[in-house]
């Protein structure tokens, strides 16, 4: 009987489940930021992903994807965001002590809803509204929730699969 060394290049769970967050940020139509989130168990089993799009039932092409202009000219009333997706999305009951991968770090609105669900872990790619009272309101919720988040530590690996 011969012995067989098992692959030593696979990729790791942290690269594995942002790479689908990533994946899933693909998803959404809006031209200037895209967004993935995906939502695993504690014994690593991948629950539910979202992008940032609008709600079903509203037309890409009827709702505006403006950044400026009248409030309810601009997309920001309308798009419903990676992470509250991703929540809305799971069927299977509790999210309790999961962890949420996403490629933005999550704003204040998604802070209540993560905390809400029971998700304990925020892995995040970007950080880059970092210090906007947006995500100075979302972190000061998070940490006093006991919601632990970390920066995804980039492996500066490419991973490339062909549709």
């Amino acid at each position: 009987m011969s012995v067989h060394m098992k692959r030593k290049n696979y990729i790791s769970w942290d690269e594995y489940f942002m790479g689908i967050s990533m994946l899933s940020g693909m998803r959404s139509k809006d031209p200037s930021t895209q967004v993935g989130a995906c939502i695993v168990s504690e014994d690593n089993k991948i629950l539910s992903v979202g992008y940032n799009g609008f709600p079903i039932g509203c037309s890409d092409d009827e709702f505006p994807w403006d950044r400026e202009g009248a409030e309810h000219e601009t997309k920001y009333p309308y798009v419903t965001h990676s992470e509250l997706n991703a929540i809305l999305n799971y069927r299977g009951g509790s999210l309790s002590g999961a962890k949420l991968y996403v490629s933005l770090f999550p704003c204040n609105e998604c802070a209540k809803a993560i905390i809400q669900s029971g998700i304990r872990e925020i892995i995040y790619g970007d950080d880059k509204y970092n210090g906007t009272p947006s995500v100075i309101a979302s972190k000061k919720m998070l940490d006093a929730a006991g919601v632990t988040y970390r920066l995804y530590d980039k492996t500066g690996r490419s991973i490339t699969i062909q549709v």
